[in-house]
């Protein structure tokens, strides 16, 4: 520091605050905005209940003795019902409290506090209906003091479905009429045949999913282990005669071909929780059998004004609707640390 003069130091240095404006970008970053996978790929439905029903059917298996002799009576009538099934709806909420100061002062980056913090407030929401969707969670029938809870996807899947040690399915529960979570057992890496098992249970019973769901972690070492000599799937290949343009470092695969027609597009889901430290679950999903069901959809409700504060609640009815469990599939225990495997 130049004792000689007075310096930019000596002006920061004075007593609260210093002598020198703040320079500040009039702009807040945000990088937790991202897209939510699962919300994007299922269809949209209404429901007028807390509980909402529905029946899903299926046609019997072919039978390959079927026969009649000419001139013979009709044949025994048989006939499916189909099963009634349902899930409980589940709202949830936002509060934003900003004081008339707050609202009224000169800030960063936005116009006005309240404005923004309803704003961020419908992201959460939107990312917590997300990890709900895809969560283990059981359904709950809401009553005075309990609140009501959808069962998530992992807890619907019990046909096409993938384990390990000491783990088993839930689904729905005909005789309670909720959505039992799954008891997820222990941790394994994920495996090529895995995928390709459920792939195969999913064709068999009518599905045609599209999209393998994971957390990032296991989506990257599915792609290496794509890449792997034990594969034999995606080998890196160097072409004769290409040209001089600018080549493209391909480090990933994006897309599995598996048999029966099933093309899985691998879909990373940064919003999808573990259930378990480092263990989580993949999902093969059928968009045309997923849909979130709204009692009422996102809104922004003004509560009553306390002194100098206004409030706001944000808040959703929802409940994830598998229209057809046996159309997706379900790879649990699967320990994120670990290569993936033939």
């Amino acid at each position: 520091m130049s004792t000689a003069n007075i310096d930019s130091y000596n002006l920061k240095s004075q007593a609260f605050g210093g002598l020198i404006n703040e320079d500040v970008m009039s702009q807040i970053w945000d990088i937790s905005r991202i897209p939510l996978p699962f919300t994007d790929l299922a269809g949209t439905d209404t429901h007028g209940n807390e509980y909402y029903e529905w029946t899903q059917d299926a046609l019997s298996d072919p039978v390959i003795t079927n026969k009649l002799v000419d001139g013979a009576d009709a044949p025994t009538f048989t006939n499916s019902l189909g099963n009634r099934v349902g899930n409980h709806s589940q709202i949830s909420g936002k509060t934003v409290r900003v004081s008339t100061r707050a609202i009224e002062s000169d800030t960063i980056g936005y116009g006005n506090r309240l404005a923004y913090d309803v704003m961020m407030r419908q992201q959460e929401l939107r990312r917590d209906v997300e990890a709900g969707c895809l969560s283990n969670l059981p359904s709950v029938a809401g009553t005075d003091s309990v609140a009501g809870q959808s069962g998530g996807l992992n807890a619907w899947l019990e046909t096409n479905v993938s384990f390990g040690s000491g783990g088993s399915a839930g689904g729905f529960n005909t005789s309670t009429g909720v959505v039992d979570a799954a008891t997820v057992g222990t941790a394994e890496a994920l495996t090529e045949t895995k995928v390709r098992d459920v792939a195969e249970d999913c064709y068999e019973q009518g599905g045609s999913p599209t999209v393998a769901m994971a957390v990032p972690s296991v989506i990257r070492k599915f792609s290496e282990y794509l890449f792997s000599s034990s594969a034999r799937v995606a080998t890196l290949t160097a072409e004769t005669g290409q040209d001089n343009s600018a080549a493209t470092a391909k480090g990933s695969v994006n897309v599995f071909v598996t048999d029966f027609g099933v093309v899985l597009e691998l879909t990373p889901n940064r919003i999808q929780r573990n259930y378990a430290t480092d263990e989580s679950s993949m999902f093969l999903i059928d968009p045309a059998h997923v849909r979130i069901s709204y009692l009422h959809g996102y809104r922004v409700e003004t509560l009553a004004k306390t002194g100098l504060a206004d409030n706001r609640l944000m808040a959703v009815d929802w409940t994830l609707v598998v229209t057809t469990e046996k159309a997706h599939g379900l790879i649990c225990s699967i320990d994120n640390t670990a290569a993936v495997t033939a």
